[in-house]
């Protein structure tokens, strides 16, 4: 099961956070170069807590980026509940790996930077 997670998280963890602050589909940002090279570098940081975990995720983020094609011009669920004015799950998506990243001393400088954008965005938003 812990592989099957990560494997979701990976993507999760990217896609989602990637598409609030974007507006972007899930296609948008896995075939735009910017955005692409962040949840690619995203998803090797979150790699790298599974690999300090003792997880070996089966699938590589190359195939996770073809999934994601695959969906095409898919919302996220964070994209979803910000346009619908809902909050968006932070803290369970990409909280919980940035909190598991420090707690193991996995270097995530990409991760915290989209976590602290989606962060300021929520706030933001709560705030209006």
């Amino acid at each position: 099961i812990r592989h099957d997670l990560w494997v979701k998280l990976l993507g999760n963890m990217a896609f989602n956070p990637l598409s609030a602050i974007t507006g972007a589909t899930m296609l948008e940002i896995a075939t735009h170069p910017e955005t692409a090279t962040i949840a690619r570098a995203m998803m090797a940081e979150a790699d790298s807590v599974a690999r300090a975990l003792g997880v070996e995720v089966p699938v590589t983020i190359e195939q996770r980026f073809s999934g994601a094609e695959k969906v095409g011009h898919h919302k996220t669920s964070m994209l979803q509940d910000l346009e619908a004015g809902r909050p968006m799950e932070l803290e369970s998506i990409i909280g919980a790996v940035v909190e598991l990243g420090e707690a193991l001393g996995v270097p995530m400088p990409h991760t915290r930077t989209v976590y602290a954008c989606a962060n300021q965005l929520a706030e933001t938003l709560s705030a209006k």
